[in-house]
């Protein structure tokens, strides 16, 4: 029988001598730790105690991803993370994956498969994404567009403008001038957490928000993107447009729980990771600042995972409303604590008994101009 007293001042004190002698589980985040957790310490009465992991899961609890309760430290994610250093560092030269590979010290195949499972996305769409998020700043502070493409390591402009569509959500031109000569189309639809307001461009869906009322919310589109032409969608909808729409009316009834539209996005290489993780935490589930972190592979940079939440615009589609904090408190939520307690909870009601994983990021051409 465990001594819930002496557990938990283990745990207060993050007594590494009591690891493998009991597990303690953390009801509002859904996982379970070993005594020395680095995690931020959580409320009392969120706390349940375990003599073995197998008692943890049978409460439904899962392995936490920060301190590895089932296992020691994790080499690969460690090489994985020393991986992402490098690449950032030669940002400027073509690595092909059988180098990356070989610094490394694995073959093409396991190292592709070993990043993705402990980054998200494939060494090659990291390298792009962090390219871009250089380009960004480059196309502030360079006196022009070529400049800028080289200066991001970019071999030629065309290869920016190729990859325009699928990552810069618009062209390097258009994004220099603020999103100018950019038009987007929008529209309110009601929901059962009030208004909620859906743009897209002829890419995908741009933004997703939720406010109080109409007015409100166009404030907020016109905040995001000042510089680009909106337009107001007229019924009859175009057909991609309603197809958005209605998905995103089902899911938030409770009866998609899986969504995988088209999203016209912007994100550099560090929030397209979070973002790509926040799509894979299960319908009616959440999980910590920390976790998310340890989850990406920079296991100290919930802070940051708290700052590229707060930049998401695609409320539900980028599900940021499923991270909290350590301690069971909700956190932040920038369209309002009261509304992100009630998606959390409706979720948790219409969960299914074996939801599956949300896939990345997907950017099909073709919608409403």
């Amino acid at each position: 029988m465990l001594n819930y007293e002496v557990c938990w001042q283990a745990v207060e004190s993050k007594d590494k001598s009591y690891n493998g002698k009991f597990f303690y589980g953390v009801v509002t985040t859904g996982v379970y730790c070993r005594p020395s957790c680095p995690s931020r310490l959580p409320l009392r009465k969120n706390v349940r105690f375990y003599l073995t992991p197998q008692e943890a899961e049978a409460d439904g609890l899962r392995a936490c991803m920060r301190c590895r309760p089932l296992a020691g430290a994790d080499p690969t994610a460690q090489r994985m993370r020393e991986m992402c250093r490098i690449i950032e560092q030669n940002a400027g030269e073509r690595l092909s994956l059988a180098e990356l590979a070989a610094k490394a010290g694995m073959s093409p195949f396991h190292f592709q498969r070993g990043f993705k499972a402990v980054v998200g996305v494939t060494p090659k769409q990291y390298m792009e994404a962090h390219r871009l998020g250089r380009l960004k700043s480059s196309l502030r502070q360079c006196k022009d567009v070529t400049e800028a493409v080289y200066d991001a390591g970019f071999e030629s402009s065309s290869r920016v403008y190729e990859r325009a569509d699928t990552r810069l959500g618009m062209t390097p031109k258009q994004y220099r001038e603020g999103g100018r000569g950019v038009i987007m189309t929008y529209a309110t639809i009601a929901t059962a957490f009030g208004p909620m307001m859906v743009a897209a461009t002829d890419r995908g869906i741009c933004s997703v928000q939720f406010a109080d009322d109409e007015a409100d919310l166009l404030k907020m589109l016109e905040k995001e993107y000042p510089q680009a032409e909106l337009k107001r969608m007229v019924k009859p909808y175009h057909p991609d447009f309603s197809r958005w729409t209605s998905a995103l009316r089902e899911h938030l009834a409770g009866n998609q729980p899986h969504l995988s539209l088209p999203l016209d996005i912007r994100a550099t290489a560090f929030q397209m990771r979070v973002w790509n993780y926040l799509q894979s935490i299960p319908y009616g589930e959440v999980q910590s600042y920390s976790e998310v972190a340890s989850g990406i592979g920079q296991p100290t940079a919930a802070r940051a995972v708290a700052r590229a939440c707060a930049s998401n615009k695609l409320a539900v589609l980028i599900p940021c409303h499923r991270v909290i904090r350590g301690t069971g408190d909700l956190g932040g939520y920038k369209w309002g604590l009261a509304r992100k307690r009630t998606i959390i909870d409706y979720e948790r009601r219409h969960r299914e008994t074996d939801p599956a994983r949300t896939g990345a990021f997907t950017n099909a051409p073709g919608g409403p101009g």
